[in-house]
Parts: C-alpha cells; sequence; structure tokens
C-alpha cells in the first residue's frame, strides 16, 4: 500500500516541532547555566563581593544589624511585586492577565536580564508569557521601563543637584540658578514623551535609522493619562522601597548619615547606575558601588560601610530573585503552537 501523504504531513510538523522542543530545552539550558556562573561568579569568585556577602549573612544572624538587613530582605517581594502589578496594569491593555502571570513574567524577565546587554531579556521574559499581541507587548514593556527611568530621574536630577549646590558650586549663584533650571527642564523633557507619546512616535519618524522602532511603540498613545499616571505612581512607590532598602542596609553596615542628604546619595547613586549601559546585571555592581562610594564619601562616610550595604542591595534585589526566576524559565512555554496543533489533531 502506498504511504499516506496526509499522514507523512502529520508527521513533518511532528518532528520540526519535536527539534524545536530540543531547541527551547537547550535554551533554557544555557540560560540556566549561564545565570548560575554569572551569580557564583559575581558573589563568590570575586573576592570585595564575597566578603560583603559573609558581612550581609553575619549581620542577619547576629549583632544590631540583623534588624535592619532582615527588613531590607522582607522588602524584597514587595519590591518586586510592585514590579509585577504594574505590568499587570499595562498587560492587562493587550489581553486578559493575571497578577500571577505577571509575577511569574516579570521573575523570567529579570533572570534573562541578568544575563543578556542593557538586561534586554527582560522584554523576553515578559512578552513569551503573553497569548497575543507580543508586538504590541514590546511598547507595553518600554512604557514600564520607561516610567521606573523617569522616577530615577527625577529623584535623582535633585539629589546631583544638591550636591552640586552644596560641595562643588558655593559662590557661584548665578551657576546654581542654572543647575536649577536645567533640573526643572529635564524633568519636563523626560514626562512629556511618557504622556505626549504622538510626539516621540513623529520624532521617531524623522530620523531614519530610528523609523524601525515606531511600529514596537505604536501602543503607546492607546494608553490614557489616568493609566499612565497610575503606573508611574506604581513606579514611584517601588522607587520608594529601593531607597528605604539601602537606608536599612547602609543602618545594618554602620553607616549614619542624615536622612536628607542619605536619600539625595542615594538617588544620585541610582541615577548614575541607570545612565551607563552595562553588558549585564553583574556590570551594574561596577557602577553603582562607585557612585556610592563617591557621593558618600562627601557626606563623610566611611567606604566600606557603604561599599557593604551597595553591594548587599544587589545581591537581595538582583542575584536572589534571579536565581528564584531559574525555577519559573524552566517552565516557560516558548511557543504555544505545540498546544494548538495538538488540539487540531485530536
Amino acid at each position: 500500500m502506498p504511504p499516506d501523504p496526509l499522514q507523512n504531513y502529520a508527521q513533518k510538523p511532528d518532528n520540526a516541532g519535536r527539534r524545536r522542543n530540543w531547541l527551547v530545552l537547550a535554551g533554557k539550558l544555557l540560560v540556566t547555566l549561564l545565570t548560575l556562573g554569572l551569580l557564583y561568579y559575581s558573589v563568590f569568585a570575586d573576592a570585595a563581593t564575597a566578603a560583603a556577602w559573609r558581612q550581609l549573612v553575619a549581620a542577619s544572624l547576629t549583632g544590631a544589624g540583623r534588624g535592619p538587613v532582615l527588613a531590607a530582605l522582607a522588602l524584597v517581594p514587595v519590591n518586586w511585586g510592585l514590579e509585577a502589578w504594574k505590568w499587570w496594569r499595562l498587560a492587562r491593555h493587550l489581553e486578559p492577565v493575571s497578577f500571577r502571570r505577571s509575577y511569574r513574567a516579570v521573575l523570567v524577565g529579570l533572570t534573562l536580564g541578568f544575563v543578556t546587554p542593557n538586561r534586554v531579556g527582560d522584554y523576553a521574559g515578559r512578552i513569551i508569557e503573553l497569548k497575543s499581541r507580543r508586538l504590541d507587548a514590546l511598547g507595553a514593556v518600554f512604557l514600564g521601563r520607561y516610567c521606573q527611568l523617569i522616577a530615577t530621574v527625577i529623584a535623582g536630577s535633585v539629589g546631583i543637584a544638591y550636591f552640586l549646590l552644596r560641595f562643588y558650586l558655593v559662590g557661584y549663584p548665578a551657576t546654581q540658578v542654572g543647575v536649577v533650571v536645567a533640573v526643572l527642564l529635564l524633568n519636563a523633557a523626560v514626562l512629556l514623551p511618557y504622556y505626549r507619546s504622538r510626539l516621540l512616535l513623529a520624532a521617531l519618524g524623522l530620523v531614519r535609522p530610528l523609523r524601525r522602532f515606531r511600529r514596537f511603540l505604536a501602543i503607546m498613545p492607546s494608553y490614557s493619562a489616568r493609566a499612565l499616571t497610575v503606573v508611574l505612581a506604581i513606579a514611584g512607590l517601588r522607587y520608594l522601597v529601593f531607597c528605604v532598602q539601602f537606608g536599612l542596609l547602609l543602618l545594618a553596615y554602620g553607616a549614619r548619615p542624615g536622612v536628607g542628604e542619605g536619600l539625595a546619595a542615594v538617588a544620585g547613586t541610582f541615577l548614575f547606575k541607570s545612565l551607563v549601559p552595562s553588558l549585564n546585571a553583574l556590570a551594574d555592581v561596577g557602577v553603582r558601588e562607585l557612585s556610592a562610594t563617591h557621593l558618600f564619601g562627601l557626606l563623610g562616610q566611611p567606604v566600606l560601610p557603604v561599599l557593604s550595604a551597595s553591594l548587599s542591595l544587589w545581591v537581595v534585589n538582583i542575584a536572589l530573585p534571579s536565581a528564584v526566576g531559574l525555577l519559573f524559565v524552566l517552565q516557560v512555554k516558548v511557543s504555544r503552537k505545540k498546544k494548538a496543533r495538538r488540539a487540531t489533531h485530536s
């Protein structure tokens, strides 16, 4: 009997599906091994980081620093819960999505972003959790990251202005006025594209190399001003959690800056870290530590407590959640076509 062409046709997609499954599995294992390798290198192989890690563990178990460290650790799920809430508010504009799925998408994105330049894996981690409109989801992810940048720029510019006015521009009143005006203009400049995204899309259309990005961001004008304000408020709350965690860790390691000047130093540190592109989450460590030690050094704070607090902040907010995110990476269904094909054959 000659072979049934329909049967051969049905087998080909199955073979292609198996190959794709193997490729997906290999990709998951690669991400897992790379993440674990970076975690090991960043926490144990580097002497300074390993010392800060040992101090963190010791402070969390004994001594007066135990309470602040445990409080900072308790804020980790709050931190990423706010990020999940922010993503949920943006993603539900595209399709019905639960908060649980949003939280998982955030952790998957965190893990993938840990091993990719400028954390671009964060986009993939969130998009693959959606069932449809994944192209539009790029604009939603961009909105979420941009509103967090707005909070960082507004607070950070004020913090940097504080240091400029106090330490570098004393006796130059005209320049001081210029700094204040520059801060106001900068904050207006970062808010304008957020609430007037059509202007941003029009500007992208004027620059030929940037025109290809317009289709990815075309979803932005469909968000109402009220929705954008809510998302920005959530970003502000999350930024506040970051600041409280940093302050608790500074307290745990013995740094005692004033509240106002300490907040200015923290805000300036976050701004410098956000403005410098990085190869991966590991590269962020050096930028943050250099900024923190300089700004807190101007306030007369010793280097070691500030360095330990800054490294510990990275460990509790990035390294540990990235490790937890690995559990979800291995469960991610990158392609949902397999389910649809099974339903067709059944």
